[in-house]
């Protein structure tokens, strides 16, 4: 087909999903991991797509967003999905796998492909001359961060250590929340939700004694401190802080006000303003409920308190996963700033398909925005000054107005599969 060959450093879930999609389309595959000269903390197998979290690679229902991507994927042959439900165990409506059995498929694949040579050895320079897919994970090598930052600038890479839950506008109860902002600044751009004092209380006592990730952090910054943390200060820490009632005209005298901070353009999303937080998952949806307006709350991002590395895409990243100036150089996975590992097989999956439209001279190409994985790439490379990595859920895509509530989320899987299936025909 051509003499041409891609180079892809980081044999994850991203990397194994882009090699085997380039092998397929007859492109030769150099791909680099730096295991066994090299682990990361997060990793202990030799093998190649090691999951190292959880086994579950989320809902597979048709009124999720996974679900959703999970379908979009199936159109577009995507391997490593396949594989995984070789290998699923019970998990209910969820996808789970026997981590250590899709390891080794998935190491089985790579391994049997002619077109494909693993290379051992760590990469400490990405030469932007050769077309090349980095998706080395959150947890890469320092000297590859390193380079990425000689490519990209030095502010380019994130390092979050605390991170806020995002929650959906559905579920804001609008008859205890309010639009304005602190003192007029900034108009209606936050959704304010009140607290009593009993109210408050009830939280605040919640709060404090809830069940956290991590029962000890050390070397705290104050600027993303945990909101339990500074909550177990004193019962009056946070309404001095980021629940601090004040500025508000005509709302009466509330005892505490949190802030809800538009996510999205659309204005579908909402980030809780100053509650970055290391509860247990379970335990943000209990707690984060009890403020009155958040009683039926809908989280898409949980609030998450680790080091993890990922660039600013907005600033560097094309929508086809390209970095802006160095176009030959596409980053995929956690890397790219999505969250998750059916989103990082996703991109794997779109670099590896636009590298090879490169390799021909075809134009570049994703997915419309009407997709999950199109308005992943929409949400992740759209202007954003406090840009955080982000998962599938339905609060990025276009908005469906037009359907009742009730039916609207399986109203965006159907039309998600509608643009993905013509988009593949188009593409073919």
């Amino acid at each position: 087909m051509t003499s041409k060959s891609v180079d892809i450093i980081g044999g994850g879930l991203a990397g194994c999903e882009a090699a085997l999609r380039l092998a397929a389309r007859g492109i030769k595959v150099r791909l680099f991991e730096a295991k066994p000269q090299w682990f990361s903390a997060a990793h202990k197998s030799e093998k190649l797509a090691e999951i190292v979290c959880s086994n579950s690679l989320k809902s597979t229902s048709n009124t999720t967003a996974s679900g959703a991507l999970k379908n979009e994927l199936d159109i577009l042959d995507c391997k490593l999905l396949s594989i995984a439900r070789e290998c699923a165990v019970p998990a209910g409506s969820a996808l789970a796998v026997d981590r250590d059995e899709f390891s080794s498929r998935v190491t089985a694949a790579v391994k049997s492909s002619d077109k494909i040579e693993i290379i051992n050895e760590i990469v400490e320079e990405i030469d932007p001359s050769r077309i090349t897919i980095v998706c080395a994970g959150p947890v890469c090598h320092e000297a590859l961060a390193k380079s990425l930052v000689a490519l990209t600038g030095k502010d380019s890479l994130g390092f979050y250590d605390a991170a806020a839950p995002i929650i959906t506008a559905e579920c804001v109860d609008m008859s205890r929340a309010f639009f304005g902002a602190r003192y007029g600044k900034g108009g209606d751009d936050y959704l304010n939700c009140p607290m009593t004092k009993e109210e408050y209380l009830t939280f605040y006592d919640a709060l404090v004694n809830a069940e956290r990730a991590i029962d000890e952090i050390g070397g705290v910054f104050e600027g993303c401190m945990p909101v339990e943390v500074m909550a177990a200060r004193g019962v009056d820490a946070l309404r001095y802080g980021p629940l601090r009632p004040v500025g508000f005209r005509d709302a009466g005298k509330p005892y505490a006000v949190l802030q809800l901070r538009r996510e999205n353009a659309a204005s579908t999303l909402f980030n809780m303003v100053g509650f970055q937080t290391n509860l247990k998952f379970g335990e943000q949806k209990r707690v984060f409920s009890l403020i009155p307006a958040l009683k039926d709350i809908d989280i898409v991002r949980y609030g998450v308190m680790h080091r993890n590395t990922f660039i600013d895409a907005p600033k560097v990243l094309n929508t086809d996963l390209s970095l802006k100036d160095y176009e030959n150089v596409y980053i995929a996975g956690q890397l790219s700033g999505v969250e998750g590992y059916v989103e990082s097989i996703a991109t794997g999956l779109l670099a590896a398909e636009n590298a090879a439209r490169k390799i021909v001279g075809k134009d570049s190409v994703t997915p419309p925005q009407e997709t999950i994985l199109g308005a992943l790439m929409s949400y992740i490379t759209t202007p954003n000054v406090d840009f955080q990595p982000m998962n599938a859920n339905f609060g990025i895509l276009p908005p469906l107005s037009c359907v009742k509530k009730a039916e609207r989320k399986h109203a965006y899987y159907e039309r998600s599969e509608k643009a993905m299936k013509e988009w593949v025909q188009n593409l073919n």
